[in-house]
């Protein structure tokens, strides 16, 4: 029974197949799996060969991170003396060139001061020119007693002679004796006075005399005063962070604004320690900046790389001789030169994020700079003729009161 039912079982599932028109399907040739194989093998090798290719051509010899950002030098802006701003003349994201007026204070108490050294000035110059004169004087005084110890001296000889003639008595001869004597002393100390006199303007004239040159330096210094009333932009630069207002009262010391050069900026990338093995200075450096995408590249070169991680000079550096010690990779930062031509095209902008990969098959560079800098770094000459005008005030000062000058003239 159980044959006649299976028999009966496949007939009928043979005639439905039949009735719906499809076939039973076969196996896949061998042949046509092997070359399928032959295919998946032949692409996995492709693919095997580009990826060690690429490799090879654009990652061996190159370093890359993105844990880099734009730095630069932000240039704070202090006042030198107490004042009120009266005027600010800039505000944040403007463009400052050198010597620009960022910030005024009221000028009243600096200009009072340079009157009062001005007068001051002039009232040393007349007197100094007195201790001159007084020179001249005592040299009279010494000419002057010697002439009278002279006549004293020729009376005595002459009553000498007359004593013997028995034409004067010897209390005569006694009295002109004591004359050459008086006058004898009243030039020593003569003498003594031209001396202390001209020990007051040895080596000297009026312009050079020690009380004439400490009233210039006080004038020099409240004409100083004076100028710093005006805050001026020492390099050329954008301002940030400026936290000063109108009628604030503000000391030496205080940070009113920042100028910062984007010209000058460079930037500091974090390689893990384990990505220094073959950095050198000088090794050529690509750089993409998230600001302008990967179809503006910015290239340099690194100008130092770092001797010390950040842990090392945080505030709180970490204390890793305890028992809770866990390995973590540190990373050292390399400061970035970029090219002036690129960053003048493509402005850069302080704390910027950057991908930065750094070409490390030239090995000539050095680890660590061992020639110091042949010039300064950075400089700025905006102060230098500050003292130029208050020179030709002190020399008009000093020519009007000094009564010689107005004789030979």
């Amino acid at each position: 029974m159980a044959t006649e039912n299976t028999e009966q079982n496949e007939n009928t599932q043979q005639n439905n197949n039949e009735q719906s028109g499809h076939d039973v399907p076969s196996a896949a040739p061998p042949g046509k799996r092997k070359k399928s194989l032959l295919i998946f093998v032949f692409i996995l090798c492709v693919i095997a060969g580009g990826t060690t290719g690429w490799y090879y051509l654009f990652e061996m010899g190159y370093v890359k991170t993105e844990d880099a950002y734009v730095d630069g030098n932000l240039v704070q802006i202090t006042p030198q003396l107490v004042g009120t701003v009266t005027r600010i003349g800039v505000d944040d994201g403007d463009y400052v060139q050198q010597g620009n007026e960022l910030v005024r204070f009221d000028p009243s108490d600096e200009d009072i001061a340079v009157q009062t050294a001005k007068a001051n000035l002039a009232q040393v110059v007349r007197k100094v020119r007195s201790l001159f004169n007084n020179v001249e004087q005592a040299k009279a005084v010494v000419a002057q007693k010697e002439i009278a110890l002279k006549k004293a001296k020729t009376d005595y000889h002459r009553r000498q002679e007359m004593v013997k003639s028995g034409g004067l008595s010897r209390e005569e001869l006694s009295h002109a004796k004591d004359t050459v004597d008086s006058m004898h002393k009243a030039l020593l100390v003569a003498i003594q006075q031209l001396k202390s006199q001209e020990a007051m303007t040895y080596n000297t004239n009026v312009e050079s005399h020690p009380l004439v040159r400490t009233a210039a330096a006080q004038l020099r210094k409240t004409y100083l005063n004076q100028l710093r009333t005006r805050v001026v932009a020492p390099v050329s630069g954008y301002i940030a962070q400026r936290n000063i207002q109108v009628g604030q009262r503000v000391n030496p010391g205080a940070a009113l604004m920042a100028v910062v050069p984007l010209n000058q900026v460079w930037v500091d990338a974090n390689f893990k320690e384990t990505q220094m093995r073959d950095m050198r200075i000088g090794q050529k450096v690509t750089l993409i900046s998230d600001l302008y995408g990967d179809e503006v590249q910015f290239h340099g070169v690194i100008e130092s790389l770092g001797i010390g991680t950040g842990s090392a000079f945080s505030l709180l550096p970490a204390q890793n001789a305890t028992g809770n010690w866990i390995k973590v990779v540190q990373r050292l930062p390399v400061r970035i030169k970029l090219q002036e031509d690129e960053l003048m095209k493509h402005p850069l902008r302080i704390g910027l994020s950057m991908q930065v990969n750094v070409d490390v098959k030239d090995q000539q560079g050095r680890l660590l700079s061992d020639v110091s800098p042949a010039s300064p770094r950075y400089q700025t000459d905006i102060y230098q003729e500050q003292l130029s005008g208050v020179e030709r005030i002190i020399q008009e000062i000093v020519k009007s009161n000094d009564i010689a000058n107005h004789k030979d003239s």
